[in-house]
C-alpha cells in the first residue's frame, strides 16, 4: 500500500495566510524526506478554513523545495475555471514538475464557490459544466481548432494559425497525452466515481466517510468501467483518511479529540455538513440522530487514531473490507505545535506503513482465509 497526504489545507479562519502557507509548505518538504509519495492539494475561493485559492503557484513552490513526492491539485474546481486559461496553467505546470504532476478535478463542494459562479448545486448544473470544462481542456491539449468556444458562462477564441510569425495555440502537457486525471467522490455511488471508471481516470474517496459509503464507491467506479468497456485498478484508487498516530492509543486519541482534529470538525466539517445537509454522509447508520455525532464517535468510526500497531491494524481491516486500494492519503492537520504533527507522520511513515507492504491493492474476501 502507498501512503501519501491530503492537504486540503486546515487552518482556523483566525490564522495568517502567508504563515499558513509557508507551514504547508514545510510540510510537503518534510513529507518529500520522509518519503510519502504524493501530495494532493486543495482549493477554494471562498472558505477561510481551506485558504489556498490557487494551488497550481502553490505546487511550483513546493516543486523547487522537493525532489521526489508527486504533488496534485486536489482538486481543481473546474466550474470556477476558464478553460482556455486552465489549460495553459496546467499545461505549464506539468512542464515545471516533469512528471512529478497529477491533475485532480472535481465540481468542488463549498457553498460560496458555487455562489461564485452562480450555481445552485442542488440543481447539479455543476457537473455538466465541470464534464464541460475539462473536454475542452483536453481538445486544447490534443487538436485546438481555431474558432469562437462558448459554453455556460466562459467565452474565448482559438486564432488561426500564422506558422511565419509562429502564432498558434501550442502549449501541450508535459505527459503524454496529458497528465493523470483524477477525480474525488464522497456520496453514496458518487457520479464523479462513476465518471472516473468510465473514462479511466484516477479515482479518490474523502476522508469523512463511513465504510457503507466507502464500499460503495468502488462499485460506482466498477459501474463506469463496465460501460466503457474498461477494466479498472483498485491499484489507482486513493482512500483519504483522517489519521492521528502516537505512541499509546489513549494519547493518540486524546491529542485528536482535544486538539487540531477535534477543532477542525467541532468547528468546521460538522457545521457545514449540517448547513449544507450533508451530515448524513458521517453516519455509520443513517438512522442515527444528528446529535450523535460527537468527537467521541468520529474517534470510533470515521478517524484511524492509534499507536502504531492500531493505526496498521485499523487501515489494513478497513482495506479488506473494501476489497482493497492503492493508496492512503493522511489529511493535513495545523496543530500549532509542527513536533506533533511530525511525530504522527513519521510514526505513520516509518512505523505503520511498513506493517501493510503486503497489501498490493487487491484484497481477499473477507473470511476467504483457511484456518
Amino acid at each position: 500500500m502507498r501512503c501519501g497526504y491530503f492537504l486540503m489545507p486546515m487552518h482556523p479562519p483566525e490564522s495568517f495566510q502567508a504563515d499558513t502557507l509557508d507551514l504547508d509548505l514545510r510540510q510537503i518538504e518534510r513529507l518529500d524526506q520522509l518519503g510519502y509519495e504524493e501530495a494532493w492539494i486543495g482549493e477554494h475561493f471562498t472558505s477561510e478554513w481551506e485558504n489556498i485559492p490557487a494551488p497550481e503557484l502553490f505546487i511550483a513552490a513546493a516543486l523547487q523545495r522537493t525532489s521526489r513526492i508527486k504533488l496534485a491539485t486536489g482538486v481543481s474546481c473546474l466550474p470556477n475555471h476558464n478553460p482556455f486559461h486552465l489549460a495553459h496553467r496546467i499545461a505549464q505546470l506539468d512542464h515545471m514538475a516533469r512528471g512529478r504532476f497529477l491533475f485532480g478535478i472535481g465540481s468542488g463542494g463549498f457553498i460560496g464557490d458555487f455562489e461564485v459562479v452562480g450555481i445552485d448545486p442542488k440543481s447539479g448544473r455543476q457537473r455538466q459544466v465541470t464534464l464541460d470544462v475539462i473536454d475542452t481542456v483536453l481538445q486544447l491539449w490534443e487538436a485546438p481548432q481555431p474558432g469562437t468556444y462558448a459554453q455556460h458562462d466562459w467565452k474565448f477564441a482559438v486564432p488561426a494559425p500564422d506558422l511565419e510569425i509562429a502564432k498558434h495555440v501550442w502549449t501541450r502537457p508535459f505527459q503524454q497525452p496529458h497528465p493523470p486525471i483524477a477525480v474525488a467522490g464522497i456520496s453514496e455511488r458518487s457520479d464523479t466515481l462513476v465518471l472516473a471508471g468510465e473514462r479511466g481516470w484516477i479515482p479518490m474517496s474523502i476522508n469523512m466517510v463511513p465504510l457503507r459509503v466507502l464500499k460503495t464507491h468502488w462499485q460506482g467506479v466498477e459501474e463506469g468501467a463496465a460501460r466503457a468497456g474498461r477494466t479498472p485498478s483498485r491499484q489507482e484508487w486513493r482512500v483519504a483518511r483522517t489519521i492521528h498516530v502516537a505512541e499509546t492509543t489513549e494519547g493518540a486519541r486524546r491529542e485528536a479529540i482535544e486538539g487540531a482534529i477535534g477543532r477542525d470538525f467541532s468547528r468546521y466539517f460538522i457545521p457545514m455538513m449540517k448547513k449544507t445537509g450533508r451530515i448524513q454522509g458521517l453516519k455509520t447508520d443513517p438512522a442515527m440522530p444528528d446529535d450523535a455525532i460527537t468527537l467521541e464517535y468520529l474517534a470510533d468510526n470515521i478517524w484511524i487514531v492509534g499507536a502504531p500497531d492500531e493505526v496498521a491494524r485499523q487501515l489494513r481491516a478497513l482495506y479488506e473490507a473494501v476489497g482493497g486500494f492503492g493508496a492512503v492519503l493522511a489529511l493535513a492537520a495545523d496543530w500549532g505545535d509542527e513536533k506533533i504533527w511530525d511525530r504522527s507522520m513519521t510514526l505513520l511513515a516509518q512505523q505503520v506503513m511498513p506493517k501493510l507492504a503486503d497489501l498490493t491493492g487487491q484484497a481477499e474476501p473477507v473470511g476467504a482465509r483457511a484456518g
